[in-house]
């Protein structure tokens, strides 16, 4: 075959030169197109990233920072990390997080009472009507003996003692839990009889309560009236010791034979104390087995009408749980 038979001849009018084939010009031409389409896709490119332009409309991406294992935003990128492991305003959770904080316990209580336990001594029990046998039994009080219990009283239509002192004893546990006291309850009402006056005591002593107070009321003839506190004498004998308590359960009476009468309205006993509303006795086993400062509170005499009207009122019951906490906030936050 001829060489010049292997392609048709150049068109007529062609400038291509008759001693050269054109075929071999066209091979030149070719491999410097090639030559050159590199550079120019380099330098597109190149231009492309300066400009910040991204293809298909996306936004530009940042340049990475030169020598450094952290992206712009502080996310240090480990091989194999994926787009959720990148900061977005949300915690990891891979498992290589730190566990989630534990929830942090209630706060302590806050008032003028926090940290101070009080002990709250509802008088009597209304089972004590139906165990008189147990009840009945003598106790040693350390200047001598007296039953473990007794019923109480009622005024004249049948309201009990015992069920006025563990009224006003709930209203005054609200009452001192609210200022961030500890509250202890020598007896629930779910209790059949009792507690004996011992063991009374010994809740308050075994509490290590800063205060004790045992809520009554009075049961004599009508015409007296008014409330009065009685306060621990001086005494020693067995198991009683009162030398200690003696000053300041006085304190915590007289706080609370002021706020009471202020509170409720009430005036001091008109039968006894001398017009003051403070009596001392030594014959109360609950105040001489007490090592811890304690009172008790007659808050009214059931047997008279017109207390009685008070004592079997809602509204006065809580003014007098008021009151009795008034008085021992006084004695105790200052």
């Amino acid at each position: 075959m001829r060489k010049d038979d292997s392609y048709p001849p150049p068109e007529s009018g062609s400038s291509v030169s008759p001693d050269r084939p054109w075929f071999t010009r066209r091979s030149t031409l070719v491999v410097g197109v090639a030559a050159l389409a590199p550079a120019c896709l380099a330098g597109w490119v190149l231009t492309q990233v300066l400009s910040g332009s991204e293809p298909d409309g996306q936004q530009p991406r940042p340049l990475p920072a030169s020598h450094s294992s952290l992206s712009p935003g502080g996310w240090d990128a480990k091989p194999g990390s994926t787009p959720s492991d990148s900061p977005s305003g949300s915690p990891s959770t891979d498992a290589s997080s730190p566990a989630a904080a534990p929830v942090p316990a209630p706060a302590p209580a806050k008032g003028r009472l926090a940290g101070k336990t009080v002990v709250v001594d509802p008088g009597h029990n209304t089972g004590n009507f139906k165990h008189t046998d147990e009840i009945d039994q003598q106790v040693d009080i350390g200047t001598g003996h007296k039953e473990c219990d007794t019923t109480g009283t009622t005024t004249n239509s049948g309201y009990m003692e015992a069920e006025f002192t563990y009224d006003v004893s709930l209203r005054l546990r609200a009452a001192l839990e609210a200022q961030g006291a500890k509250v202890v309850l020598t007896h629930q009402q779910d209790r059949p009889w009792g507690p004996c006056i011992t063991e009374r005591a010994r809740i308050g002593n075994e509490a290590n309560a800063d205060a004790v107070v045992s809520v009554h009321a009075d049961g004599v003839s009508a015409g007296s009236r008014g409330f009065h506190v009685i306060l621990p004498a001086k005494v020693k004998g067995g198991a009683a010791d009162t030398a200690k308590i003696v000053g300041p359960s006085r304190e915590l009476g007289e706080r609370i034979a002021g706020n009471f009468a202020r509170t409720t309205g009430s005036a001091p006993a008109n039968y006894l104390g001398s017009g003051t509303g403070l009596v001392v006795r030594d014959d109360l086993g609950g105040l001489n087995l007490s090592t811890r400062p304690k009172v008790f509170i007659e808050c009214g005499n059931m047997r008279d009408a017109k207390d009685a009207a008070q004592l079997t009122s809602p509204e006065w019951r809580q003014k007098a749980a008021q009151g009795i906490a008034d008085g021992i906030v006084g004695f105790l936050g200052g």
